[in-house]
């Protein structure tokens, strides 16, 4: 991730530090951080698993569940995560955010995976799922065999962390944002526990081109050159799909992993959006789900993160945009304006076409996979987690040598960002050095490195010592989550973090090897499924660690942490592959902080006031009488701050109808969690706002008569007390038509 590009960064260390530690120093600093047919649940009919043997249900078929919830949030006044740009707050919608759930049962074991248009999952969000479903269903689905992943969507809202460093771009913990999210997730987990039915699993793969790029290509050259003659590129072009039908071989969903950053929003957006998969989703459901609104219909169509750490969407390299130069190839950085100038373009002309470009991509190859997928997944399912204190893992190096992780701690190139986004100050990537002037500044505020820390991390310079940063709460995470499920021959890694190309790579032999030593795992696809249950920023290889660009400044734990890992997943592995996961020691587990200690800076919602004259859901700016197929209609209304319409999953701020002549009747043709509408929200002085509604009317419209309305909620206060209002407004009919339209 990058700083305003990526899902991890610094805003300015200005901002970060007046917002923190306003008490306590006048001194400013920026800061930007990461940002990455059925059974009811208690029914007795309800398929649960035994206890008995692993074969699968009769005639070896899985009984399988998909379903789909939205997740979307408060929609203004949330920062978005990401780009950890405090600036950077929800002011409408693109298109609304969903949680994706699979379940997969083979008569005795079963597994959830879950990717949900969120940033990221973070440790404080999977602790209040895990919680929830403990509520509901009791131990049948647990930290052990539930995967939760984030799409990485830097268009999702924040406010669901609990360790320090999080809260302080997020504006803290926000109370409406993650219940949204938990209960969406849930939610998810629920319709697909009540669609669960005998079905068949299929596996597709293949390979995309020309959707993405390496924006650290001088990281991965690093990598030894033998190593790296093995691949064609030095970006995985590999789409993996799994396909879920009925017996009858109706589809039911599918689920489908490709490496790729979804910044293809960049950070200038204020829409909530699902991005490049989450545009992938749309257009694989409105196909399935004949007639269907978006977000509705049985067709469950997800598309996941994989080793995208280094991986952008931005296919046309990065360019200094006050020289259209290219940027320096080494740090990233332009002869002026720095890191800040030198930006990914591509391969559109904008970030809506990037986004649809990219996304449209993905879901042709997908769709082609899911159309000649014809190997079917038989066997079992398996699953196997621990947790792990990631700051204290021995590291076998070989025969002779051992090396350690470390406390977590942030490098200097964290600060400067990515080409997907650069920093605000003047850092630049692959800084081996410190700054003295950062150095005495961090110092005097947080304390300087202990020499251990210091030691541990070389060659990286440490900017923030987040591991020795304790107050109000520690500010990185110790204790981690591995994991890995298994369904037939395929094996998903749950990785909690951003692996590079080479580290997944890595991650996939070393996995395989160990499945494959045993004689019930053949021909093993191994997946790598990123931003899995906690979210611990980059894993970049030892090599590409040296070079400290971004990705490594970010690898908190220090340069072996791709060895741990690879250790503990290699156990994980070897555990299932031998049927001795019962022996794996459970680890540590993580805290949950009491909600008292968690802290928001989100102010209250404001008063709502109208312009005189006006009351809300009037029009401001009124629609054309006439469009044609191409064009943009829009319409203004006096608005409310969508904040105080509470929980809108499920619901609309908008719709498109069109009107009916032999009946006499509207009929919605488009909500906001169409592609095709765009919902602003504008916060003007003194408690004013607007919202405006675009429709860009597509070429497959239909000619006819349409109308626009926005729905919203308003505050104000009665006898002192503040009270929410319901209100609606409707522009005027309006004609689309396939010729040119005229008016004065």
């Amino acid at each position: 991730m990058a700083r305003k590009g990526e899902c991890c960064g610094l805003s300015s260390l200005e901002v970060l530090l007046v917002v923190l530690f306003l008490s306590m120093t006048g001194v400013s600093v920026g800061l930007i951080a990461v940002m990455a047919v059925g059974w009811n649940a208690t029914s007795p009919e309800a398929p649960k698993p035994t206890s008995g043997p692993t074969q699968g249900p009769p005639e070896n078929h899985f009984l399988v569940g998909v379903g789909r919830a939205d997740c979307t949030g408060p929609v203004g006044d949330v920062p978005l995560m990401g780009y950890a740009n405090l600036d950077q707050t929800a002011g409408g919608i693109h298109f609304r955010l969903y949680s994706r759930a699979f379940i997969v049962d083979d008569g005795s074991k079963r597994v959830v995976f879950v990717t949900a248009d969120i940033g990221m999952v973070s440790q404080r969000l999977r602790l209040e799922v895990l919680r929830v479903l403990q509520e509901k269903y009791g131990d049948l689905y647990r930290q052990d065999n539930v995967i939760l992943s984030g799409t990485h969507t830097h268009s999702g809202l924040a406010g669901y962390f609990q360790y320090t460093l999080f809260m302080i771009t997020s504006k803290g913990y926000i109370k409406s944002s993650i219940e949204p999210i938990v209960n969406g997730i849930v939610k998810s987990i629920d319709n697909a526990h009540k669609s669960l039915r005998p079905g068949r699993i299929f596996v597709g793969r293949g390979e995309l081109e020309e959707s993405n790029l390496n924006r650290s290509p001088q990281s991965y050259l690093n990598n030894p050159e033998e190593e790296r003659r093995r691949y064609t590129s030095n970006t995985d072009k590999q789409v993996v799909m799994l396909k879920f039908t009925d017996l009858d071989g109706d589809g039911l969903g599918m689920l489908s992993w490709f490496a790729v950053h979804p910044v293809s929003m960049n950070y200038t957006n204020q829409m909530v959006s699902g991005d490049n998969l989450g545009y992938a989703s749309y257009l694989f459901e409105q196909e399935k789900n004949i007639n269907a609104l978006p977000g509705e219909g049985s067709f469950v169509a997800a598309f996941a993160s994989s080793n995208l750490g280094d991986v952008s969407p931005n296919t046309m390299g990065p360019y200094c945009v006050n020289t259209w130069e290219k940027c320096d190839y080494l740090n990233s950085s332009c002869p002026i304006g720095g890191t800040k100038m030198c930006v990914g373009f591509g391969p559109g002309k904008d970030m809506f076409e990037n986004t649809r470009i990219i996304g449209e991509n993905i879901y042709k190859k997908s769709k082609e996979l899911y159309g000649n997928a014809k190997q079917e997944l038989r066997g079992s399912v398996h699953f196997a987690h621990q947790w792990v204190n990631m700051t204290d893992v021995t590291v076998q190096i070989n025969s002779t040598h051992t090396a350690k992780t470390c406390k977590p701690a942030l490098g200097h190139s964290f600060a400067a960002g990515t080409t997907d986004g650069g920093g605000d100050l003047n850092f630049t990537q692959g800084a081996v050095e410190g700054d003295p002037f950062w150095d005495g500044i961090r110092d005097a505020l947080f304390g300087e490195p202990s020499n251990e820390t210091r030691d541990c991390h070389e060659p990286k310079p440490i900017l923030f010592n987040t591991g020795e940063m304790n107050w109000p709460l520690p500010w990185h995470p110790q204790i981690v989550d591995v994991q890995i499920i298994t369904i037939g021959s395929v094996a998903i890694v749950a990785t909690p973090g951003e692996p590079t190309t080479m580290a997944g790579r890595r991650m996939r032999d070393a996995i395989k090897q160990e499945l494959e030593a045993q004689a019930g795992f053949s021909n093993t696809e191994v997946i790598i499924a990123g931003l899995c249950n906690i979210y611990t920023h980059y894993i970049t290889t030892y090599e590409e660690y040296q070079v400290q660009r971004y990705e490594a400044a970010s690898t908190i734990y220090g340069p072996h942490t791709l060895e741990a890992y690879l250790q503990h997943f290699r156990s994980l592995a070897k555990a299932i592959a031998e049927g001795k996961v019962a022996e794996l020691p459970k680890g540590p587990e993580p805290p949950f902080f009491n909600e008292s200690k968690l802290f928001s800076l989100l102010t209250a919602v404001p008063v709502d006031n109208a312009p005189v004259n006006t009351t809300f859901g009037d029009i401001l700016e009124q629609v054309y009488p006439v469009y044609k197929v191409g064009e943009v209609a829009s319409v203004t209304f006096v608005a409310g701050n969508p904040r105080n319409s509470g929980d809108m999953t499920d619901k609309t701020f908008i719709t498109v109808e069109k009107f009916h002549n032999a009946s006499q009747t509207w009929t919605v043709v488009h909500t906001d969690a169409s592609w095709e509408t765009r919902f602003h929200w504008l916060k003007g002085a003194g408690g004013q706002s607007n919202a405006t509604v675009e429709w860009h009317i597509p070429p497959s419209a239909q000619t006819g008569t349409y109308r626009i309305s926005h729905f919203g909620h308003y505050k104000r206060r009665i006898n002192f007390r503040p009270v929410i209002i319901a209100y609606n407004g409707t522009s005027d009919a309006f004609q689309v038509t396939k010729a040119m339209a005229y008016w004065s």
